[in-house]
């Protein structure tokens, strides 16, 4: 809920030569775009490296992962996961080439600047003062880097994931550093996200002539009546926040002839689910939405892409360490959110694991011109600071 405002702690810097744009530039400097990391994995290896972090590459497909780690003493077990992939972008319209990372009135242009390398670049800056202070912590923390989260994400976090529960590695929190506010930094926070899935429905009808309708099953018409079908599902378990919407995205006869009945469709639709769902209920829900034209249909469903949902806890809270860090340092309260988008959050998420996203604004995302103000990177940075030092020093 809002707070009264209070005065914040840090005074944000907006020198453009500071080692945090550097790190920046050199970040969007590379051309990822997934699954390629140009460069960018062992470039972030080694600045971790001379920081006494261990790290192994878990190289997929084509997807380059980073696992790195520093174990500051016993304790909690906490994750930083991010990308270095970048979707693609064509030079037209850009005030600067999407890949030259200019700054222009204290403002960074260029593909990647809010999602991600902004927040990676930020965090690494964080993490080099937090080990200034390396005597005074205790726990482990991660670093969590994969070129495959803009792509179709089955090679990166899901594998490292994978890697971290086959070394019996548990996370206790996990911070996402994707983009989540809105009109200034540190404003909204995701402690959630919807699920997503796509579903391809296959009608079988029977073709004939358009004048004796009788002896057909046209195709188009079952369609229609399923459109309004799935359109008029009731998601009853839907909470304040996170609404479900099944949205149909196509609409496909073939071979359009106008005297003929069609005997076969296609519709395509996606689902954003609440995180009160899993995608088994979904998969249920439209089956029985589906029940009544059983013999005419078959559903197909592709890229599933689970929801999930950080509450708050009594003791050892991440979700309050954050809320509080933002506090101290930005003045006021995060508004809580899970709308938008997936995200690798859902890879890492469990009954032990927290997971909070937390990042610079999001309003220029994959769009032309993305940037990142001077300004807003170091306030992230010092938001990261914070969270990092509540964590780890004693």
């Amino acid at each position: 809920m809002p707070s009264p405002a209070i005065k914040p702690s840090v005074k944000h810097n907006t020198n453009s030569n500071s080692n945090t744009v550097k790190t920046l530039r050199r970040l969007i400097n590379a051309p990822s775009v997934t699954p390629d990391d140009a460069g960018t994995i062992d470039y972030l290896a080694e600045r971790l490296a001379a920081l006494s972090f261990e790290y192994t590459h878990l190289d997929c497909n084509g997807v380059r992962n980073l696992v790195a780690w520093r174990e500051f003493g016993p304790g909690p077990v906490m994750a930083f996961a991010g990308h270095v992939d970048v979707v693609p972008a064509n030079p037209q319209g850009w005030v600067a080439h999407p890949f030259a990372a200019a700054v222009i009135d204290d403002v960074i242009y260029g593909r990647g600047a809010a999602d991600m390398k902004g927040g990676v670049a930020a965090m690494l800056s964080a993490t080099e003062h937090l080990c200034e202070r390396a005597q005074q912590c205790q726990g482990t923390l991660f670093w969590l880097i994969t070129s495959d989260e803009e792509g179709e994400a089955e090679y990166g976090s899901k594998i490292m994931a994978e890697y971290l529960a086959q070394q019996a590695i548990v996370l206790d929190a996990c911070l996402v550093g994707e983009p989540t506010s809105h009109q200034q930094v540190g404003d909204t926070i995701k402690n959630g996200r919807r699920g997503a899935i796509s579903g391809r429905i296959q009608i079988r009808g029977k073709a004939g002539h358009v004048a004796y309708p009788e002896q057909t099953i046209n195709a188009a018409h079952i369609a229609g009546e399923l459109v309004n079908e799935l359109a008029n599902i009731s998601w009853w378990k839907d909470v304040l926040g996170s609404q479900t919407s099944l949205q149909v995205t196509g609409l496909t006869v073939p071979d359009i002839v106008d005297n003929l009945v069609p005997a076969s469709c296609e519709i395509t639709f996606n689902v954003r689910y609440s995180h009160a769902y899993k995608s088994q209920e979904i998969y249920q829900i439209v089956a029985q939405a589906l029940a009544p034209w059983h013999d005419n249909v078959s559903v197909q469903w592709e890229r599933p892409c689970e929801s999930y949902y950080t509450g708050g806890r009594e003791s050892a809270c991440f979700l309050t360490l954050v809320e509080q860090a933002i506090l101290r340092v930005r003045g006021q309260f995060p508004a809580l959110s899970t709308a938008g988008g997936t995200s690798d959050g859902r890879f890492f998420a469990s009954s032990e694991t927290q997971v909070i996203e937390c990042g610079v604004k999001n309003d220029s995302i994959h769009q032309v011109n993305e940037h990142v103000s001077v300004a807003d990177l170091h306030a992230i940075e010092e938001i990261y600071r914070a969270i990092l030092c509540d964590y780890f020093v004693a």
